[in-house]
This record gives structure tokens, C-alpha cells and sequence, in this order.
């Protein structure tokens, strides 16, 4: 454990930001999920399911938890399956 004031500071900060963290990546996989059923059901909804999706990647990206060429990868995997269906 950290001795100085600065180091247990730390400590705190840096468990508060992974905790932020996991709520939005999990948050983002859930959504990709959601889109993905939608997509594969040929859903009504898939369409605002989808874009809900994306936007969930681009806070991901913001927010420093994915790569932009990550999140361009799922978006465009995602685009895809979306004019297919």
C-alpha cells in the first residue's frame, strides 16, 4: 500500500477512473449486442439500435477506451451487416 499522501491519492483517482471505465465498456458491449440481435432477428428497430451502437463506439473513442481504427472497424462491420439486412 502507498505511504505518501500523493501516492494514496493516486490510488483512489486511478480506481474511480477504472470503474468509469468498465461502465463504459460494458455499456458499449451491450449496445454492439443489442445491434447485433436486432441485425440477425431483422429487427423494426435495428436501424436506431444500430445508430445507438455507433454512438455508444464514439464515446468509447472520447473517452480513450478504444482505438479510433478499433471502433472504425466495428462501426463499418456493423454499417455492413446493416445494408445487408
Amino acid at each position: 500500500m502507498a505511504n505518501v499522501k500523493s501516492a494514496k491519492k493516486r490510488v483512489k483517482v486511478i480506481a474511480a477512473k477504472t470503474l468509469r471505465n468498465k461502465m463504459i465498456r460494458s455499456d458499449l458491449r451491450t449496445a454492439i449486442k443489442k445491434a447485433e440481435l436486432a441485425l440477425e432477428a431483422n429487427a423494426d428497430n435495428k436501424i436506431e439500435v444500430t445508430r445507438l451502437a455507433m454512438r455508444k463506439i464514439d464515446h468509447a473513442v472520447t473517452k480513450g477506451i478504444l482505438h479510433k481504427n478499433n471502433a472504425a472497424r466495428k462501426k463499418s462491420g456493423l454499417a455492413t451487416r446493416l445494408n445487408r439486412a
